[in-house]
């Protein structure tokens, strides 16, 4: 029963959040949008030229704020894989690269909010295409992108082949919004 109520009010957490039913109770809105480490996102977002709130979306689909490792070996919040960790430290001229490091904020962060931002260059600045590369790796977006006609001819829906990345996009956009809309002193959104 209490299992019950529990999904029950994470539900209607989520549907006041989702549709702007004004101020949701800290506590609520911790559970059903969890946030942490705000600095290290805050720094992250100002270093790479990020919105802070893209960066909280990411993780928050990558492993909902819980450091973690997956089957495939991603670690951290922003789920990196060590390959992708040492072309990260290999391209930004960073310090030797150090497998256990991934499981630190600072540094998982500071690596993903890097891989976002080179895959935003690499996409002459296409967010949706770079969030994409993100989930399901760039020789699958190039491919995608090629098939397309070019990043101009580029469909965001139709041309996203995986359903797991068009969903993965389509929620990391969704976050976005919600992490704009309710965590924007938190996120340091609207300053500077």
């Amino acid at each position: 029963m209490i299992g019950l109520l529990l999904v029950a009010l994470i539900g209607l957490g989520t549907y006041a959040l989702a549709n702007g039913f004004g101020p949701v109770d800290d506590a609520v809105r911790g559970i059903v949008l969890p946030l942490d480490h705000q600095t290290i996102i805050r720094k992250q977002a100002r270093a790479k030229n990020l919105d802070p709130e893209l960066i909280a979306a990411v993780i928050y689909e990558e492993s909902r704020f819980r450091d973690q490792t997956s089957a495939a070996g991603a670690k951290g919040l922003m789920q990196i894989t060590p390959q992708t960790a040492r072309f990260i430290a290999q391209k930004s001229g960073g310090s030797a690269f150090v497998l256990r490091d991934l499981a630190t904020p600072e540094v998982n962060i500071a690596y993903g909010a890097w891989y976002l931002r080179y895959l935003r260059g690499l996409y002459d600045g296409d967010e949706i295409l770079a969030v994409a590369a993100y989930n399901a790796g760039e020789q699958n977006v190039d491919g995608w992108v090629a098939a397309a006609g070019g990043i101009d001819s580029f469909d965001h829906t139709a041309d996203i082949r995986f359903k797991e990345t068009r969903d993965y996009v389509a929620g990391v956009i969704e976050h976005r919004r919600l992490y704009r809309q309710h965590y924007r002193r938190e996120l340091g959104i609207g300053r500077d």
